[in-house]
């Protein structure tokens, strides 16, 4: 993406924010960010907690309305329960996702990230709300980083990761629930941990790593592990919605002075946006690869904007074709070839979703056999029958003819069709010979489970094959 405004010789380019000349990591101590977008966020994240923390408690048939258990194959979504049979489903949907990605990152960049992404909502939300509580704002961060080892400092820095691991737990604790379940997340967490070794290593190992990267990993994880991060490059383009200085209207910068002429633009070079940015950065060089579409850099500069009596928006949502050509959003061919794609998925997976049944049960003839005489002119076929129980309970299955008489002889006896599996067997159905009219005729089964019929199947009855005379 061409950028907005380059410093002479690009030298922003040639080092990263968060790392100093001799590689060693700066550590980034960002302002506190205040205003009216930050509020929004506040709220959209109060809601995503809301989300998270209760969602796994909501049940419907003694089952959790979302779980996401990979290990155990078991995925319940909005209470319709998937498992390995209905890969093909989950594949699509994955698919799906990924070109809705792609459609809302070419159109609104990075909105995802500094909105919904949990690693922004937890860091920014929880985990600095914590730190600015604790050690107070930048400066005050930065002087008692500096400072010697006193008992104020160890009080406040040995009690701020103490909470900082206590809300990793949660974290871990919630995500395994979503995971096995709030049920088996209780057990987990009162029995032994010899009893529940693998989920008490899981919750464990889970704390670490998030109290990893909230207390120490932190950008980084958005700077050198996220792959969307570095997607940026291909997805975006001049139309895309990115937070964007406004370079025209902001150049040359330049500090006001009173009572005296100035060409200079609107931005007066007071550095807060770059002061607030949590991965360091300087939006004002342009779309960056660090850059998490946070807003706090808006924030601080319509502050300064008011402050100065000069209008806001200096730093805003826009695409560079709208700061260059001062046009309007406007609907490109790819956004258009994107939407089309994706109408076209979620047609084909809504249809597959609604159609989908719990029973699938197929009956087809024994192959390479034909009819059997039986005892008192009766003649009788082989069958074959599949089901493939999507379900998570065992369930008893019954077979009845729809129309004419005849007698089913389940092989091996009842048919039960254990969760989550592919049950098979055989059964005959003995017909007196006089009830048979033609050599092949046709025949309507209907398959129940208690009381409910669960499918109609028909197929053909072989009757007698009466031998040509020589």
């Amino acid at each position: 993406m061409e950028e907005t405004f380059q410093k002479p010789k690009d030298v922003f380019r040639d080092s990263l924010g968060i790392v100093d000349k001799k590689g060693k990591r700066k550590w980034i101590f960002p302002k506190k960010p205040k205003g009216s977008l930050h509020k929004s966020r506040v709220i959209v994240s109060w809601i995503l907690f809301a989300f998270l923390f209760i969602t796994p408690f909501i049940k419907i048939d003694n089952e959790p309305i979302f779980l996401f258990d990979v290990f155990g194959r078991k995925f319940i979504i909005l209470g319709a329960i998937f498992g390995p049979h209905d890969f093909y489903i989950l594949l699509l949907g994955m698919i799906t996702l990924v070109v809705f990605i792609l459609l809302f990152t070419a159109v609104y960049g990075r909105v995802f990230c500094g909105w919904i992404c949990p690693q922004t909502v937890f860091m920014e939300m929880v985990f600095r709300k914590v730190e600015y509580w604790i050690e107070g704002d930048s400066k005050q961060q930065q002087l008692l980083k500096k400072s010697s080892w006193t008992f104020e400092k160890i009080i406040k820095k040995f009690s701020k990761q103490i909470i900082f691991f206590a809300i990793s737990i949660i974290i871990a604790n919630v995500l395994i629930a979503w995971l096995i379940g709030v049920d088996k997340l209780y057990l987990v967490i009162t029995q032994s941990p010899s009893v529940h070794f693998a989920g008490f290593i899981a919750m464990l190992s889970f704390s670490f790593i998030f109290y990893g990267i909230f207390s120490w990993f932190r950008e980084y994880a958005c700077i050198y592990v996220c792959p969307y991060g570095r997607l940026q490059g291909v997805l975006l383009d001049a139309n895309s919605i990115v937070i964007a200085y406004d370079f025209i209207r902001g150049e040359p910068r330049g500090k006001i002075k009173k009572n005296e002429q100035q060409n200079i633009g609107d931005c007066i070079d007071c550095n807060q946006c770059v002061e607030v940015c949590p991965t360091g950065i300087d939006i004002r060089n342009g779309t960056q690869l660090e850059c998490i579409n946070c807003t706090a850099c808006i924030d601080a500069c319509n502050f300064v904007m008011n402050k100065v009596n000069r209008p806001k928006g200096l730093i805003r949502y826009a695409s560079l074709n709208q700061i260059k050509e001062r046009s309007k959003f406007r609907i490109t061919p790819r956004m258009i070839g994107y939407s089309i794609v994706l109408f076209v998925l979620l047609s084909v997976l809504s249809f597959l979703a609604l159609t989908r049944t719990d029973i699938d049960v197929t009956i087809l003839r024994t192959p390479g056999l034909l009819s059997q005489e039986q005892a008192d002119n009766k003649i009788s076929n082989l069958f074959d029958i599949k089901i493939t129980n999507k379900t998570f309970m065992d369930l008893p299955v019954s077979i009845k003819i729809k129309k004419g008489k005849g007698e089913i002889k389940i092989i091996g006896g009842g048919i039960i069709a254990k969760g989550q599996q592919i049950t098979e067997t055989k059964f005959l159905i003995v017909m007196d010979e006089e009830e048979i009219k033609s050599t092949i005729s046709n025949i309507a089964f209907e398959v129940y489970t208690g009381d409910k019929q669960i499918k109609e199947i028909q197929t053909t009855f072989i009757g007698k094959i009466e031998e040509e005379e020589d």
